[in-house]
């Protein structure tokens, strides 16, 4: 299948309470232009638009879940100057289980085998997948790839990958898979092209949003990262509990007397900064902090547990060169930054406060021996590059 200058990429990325889209020129992967429908199930809801940055007509009024978010979507494309002329769609999923990693076609076989381990992403695959359906019956003309959050960690060491449980639960798929990966590809193909040879590199990128994780990259490998069988593991996260005991969740099961539904739900919706404080937004959290304990308990866990994991990841590289804040808290919160590094001397990390509140791409000091920076992720972006190179194979 040729590209050309006048056909384009359509990328999907589904999140949990969004849906982003973009268009990116085939052949160059250059975007034409970016879309969202953010607040999926409130009344704030909205479809936005926008070409090289500016504004483009969408549509408010609220969608009341991913599928209504989906049509729009959908219909705008359709009657859009763009229909006709589309060359593929690549998809974000969470997750295929332990044999499906690199970006392939959707197939129906493939769909199949999402079907078999949903039981692996159960908040994530089965939205993702229902997507795909969609896109699928609105573009059936269209081939569609699916681009793994799971493939950058593939090449994890086992000592990483595997949990010390009986080998039968390995065959069933149980596997410390790692997440973000797309945004951790991006993040490490930024670096390169800025001249920083990541092949010879200590790095941590720390993907900081309302879902977080951090990467170990060590010589250009995934050789730890902090979500493991699912995104709920890891930090702390707006309504995700991150890291527990086991402990903890047997006794959630007997003494709470909770189903393995309910068990997920309060894990995955109603722990983490929302627990802590009642609010899951970090900056509504920021906003509250002076005049509300608790808004400032769940900032200083999210940060304590952010300084732990780098000091973890550190040591399983045997040393730290560079650390990279992306995501939308990473991006835009100097003051998270700031806690975060605030106790990380001991590592030779220092940030140099003016640069750290002017949100500068390099804001480690002049007396740190990490380099510290701050880096917009682009996970669209990533995605468009496999969906040109499975359809042009």
């Amino acid at each position: 299948m040729a590209a050309s200058s006048n056909t384009f990429l359509l990328t999907i990325n589904c999140g949990s309470s969004s849906l982003k889209f973009s268009l990116y020129h085939a052949g160059s992967l250059q975007q034409e232009l970016s879309g969202s429908v953010d607040a999926i199930g409130t009344a704030s809801g909205k479809l936005v638009i926008s070409k090289q940055e500016k504004p483009l007509p969408g549509q408010s009024g609220g969608f009341k879940n991913l599928d209504a978010a989906v049509k729009a979507v959908i219909r705008w494309i359709k009657h859009s100057q763009y229909n006709n002329n589309l060359l593929a769609i690549g998809h974000r999923l969470v997750q295929g289980g332990p044999n499906h990693r690199a970006p392939q076609l959707i197939t129906d076989d493939l769909l199949k085998t999402l079907h078999q381990y949903v039981y692996l992403a159960p908040n994530h695959l089965p939205d993702e997948i229902k997507n795909i359906k969609a896109f699928q019956k609105a573009f059936a003309q269209l081939p569609q790839v699916a681009c793994f959050d799971t493939a950058f960690h593939a090449d994890m060491p086992d000592e990483a990958k595997y949990y010390p449980l009986p080998n039968k639960y390995r065959e069933q798929g149980l596997l410390h898979y790692g997440f973000h990966g797309l945004s951790y590809e991006y993040i490490i193909q930024k670096l390169a092209a800025d001249g920083i040879n990541v092949n010879k590199q200590n790095i941590i990128i720390a993907h900081l949003g309302n879902g977080a994780s951090m990467a170990a990259v060590k010589n250009g490998i995934s050789v730890e990262t902090t979500m493991g069988l699912s995104p709920i593991g890891g930090l702390v996260m707006g309504t995700r509990s991150g890291d527990l005991d086991p402990g903890v969740v047997l006794f959630l099961l007997k003494q709470g007397r909770l189903t393995a539904m309910q068990l997920d739900t309060l894990l995955s919706k109603q722990s983490g900064l929302k627990a802590i404080a009642g609010k899951s937004d970090m900056q509504e959290l920021l906003n509250m902090a002076a005049n509300d304990a608790k808004a400032g308990a769940a900032i200083t866990t999210f940060c304590y547990q952010a300084r732990k994991f780098i000091g973890s990841l550190a040591a399983a590289m045997g040393g730290l060169d560079l650390l990279v804040f992306t995501g939308g808290i990473g991006e835009h919160s100097a003051v998270v930054r700031e806690m975060i590094c605030r106790n990380l001397d001991f590592l030779g990390i220092r940030i140099n406060e003016k640069l750290n509140n002017q949100h500068k791409e390099n804001i480690g000091s002049s007396t740190s021996n990490v380099k510290v920076m701050v880096l917009k992720t682009n996970e669209e972006a990533i995605i468009a590059q496999h969906t040109q190179t499975i359809i042009l194979k």
